[in-house]
């Protein structure tokens, strides 16, 4: 039974009401990823009521993630909990009522059929295009909706995925950016306002479907928050969308866009490839990374080093990562650096 005296200045809400509150009580989202955007939705839905959150990550908290990431503290980041845990353990003290599930692990072709299997919806929060396009082929392979939202500077996206009903994210972008293409949050920057609100409109976008509520039509939305303005435009579903248009699902076949990760032998570096072999931009990436720390290039191949690593750019996509023999973390600094 829903505490009413919990969500009572919800429930008066005419367009959610004891009945709706009850609906959230029973529902299961999955939150992938638990940085900036996924744990301001995740603690959106925790106080909302929604039953049951699955929050799946593969980092460990770091200290500059303490300036867009508002649901950790700086006794988490030395403690080195993975994002996950720490959002459970936050989660469980704001409403011990919901259950709270931390998934520690790289969101793959695998696992993600399986995860999205325990959810009625998911939440975008991916650190890298691979991530989402994956996401969006399993939903609506599925038939499960999906919010898709993305944060850089002081700008953001979202986009409210109703397999079925609406566009797929391949409707809208067919395909992901060529790698290193566009900038990363670590190399461009990110203002913690425009990922509060991103992060509203994606969890309201969430509420909206668990509770049934149909729209006249469906939006793809673009936000600056420095400037205050919102800008909403019909999106279509196009019936030659390679996804849901073709049911062909590429990046959950593992056709288009998985990364492999290696661990290397007698040395402390996991070598992660893509699937698609393209030459990066060196002097984008150069340019790039110059201000994060030590850069290099030889004509060849690029060198970054920062943070305690270093990673090596080779001419056909793929990047070694020394320092570590973890590819949930290689893969994730991939992401962070260099991009999709």
């Amino acid at each position: 039974m829903v505490n009413g005296e919990r969500y009572a200045r919800q429930t008066v809400l005419d367009r959610i009401g004891a009945a709706g509150q009850e609906k959230l009580a029973a529902s299961s989202v999955l939150v992938l990823g638990c940085g900036a955007l996924g744990s301001a939705q995740a603690e959106l839905l925790a106080r909302a009521g929604v039953g049951r959150l699955i929050l799946a990550d593969r980092d460990i908290l770091e200290l500059h993630n303490l300036q867009s990431q508002l649901l950790y503290d700086e006794k988490d980041v030395r403690e080195r909990l993975p994002k996950a845990e720490a959002a459970a353990r936050r989660l469980r003290a704001v409403n011990s009522s919901i259950a709270i599930e931390p998934v520690v692990a790289d969101v793959t072709a695998a696992n993600v059929k399986e995860l999205l299997a325990r959810a009625d919806l998911a939440l975008d929060a991916a650190d890298n295009f691979e991530i989402r396009y994956l996401l969006n082929d399993a939903a609506v392979s599925a038939g499960k909706p999906w919010v898709y939202g993305g944060v850089l500077g002081s700008d953001g996206m979202v986009l409210a995925v109703h397999p079925g009903r609406g566009p797929c994210l391949r409707c809208l972008f067919e395909d992901p950016p060529e790698m290193g293409s566009v900038p990363t949050c670590s190399s461009f920057g990110v203002l913690n306002t425009a990922v509060a609100w991103v992060a509203a409109l994606q969890a309201t976008e969430a509420l909206k479907a668990l509770l049934g509520v149909e729209d006249a039509g469906f939006k793809f939305s673009t936000l600056d928050i420095w400037r205050g303005t919102v800008s909403s435009v019909a999106a279509e579903r196009r019936a030659d969308c390679p996804c849901c248009g073709g049911r062909r699902f590429e990046f959950l076949d593992s056709k288009r866009g998985s990364s492999s990760s290696a661990v290397f032998c007698g040395r402390n570096a996991v070598q992660v490839t893509p699937e698609r072999r393209l030459a990066p931009d060196f002097a984008r990436l150069r340019e790039r990374l110059a201000p994060l720390g030590a850069v290099t290039f030889n004509g060849v191949v690029l060198e970054f080093t920062g943070g305690g690593r270093r990673l090596v750019v080779f001419p056909d996509g793929r990047v070694l990562v020394n320092g570590t023999t973890d590819t949930a973390e290689a893969r994730s600094l991939v992401a962070k650096y260099i991009g999709s």
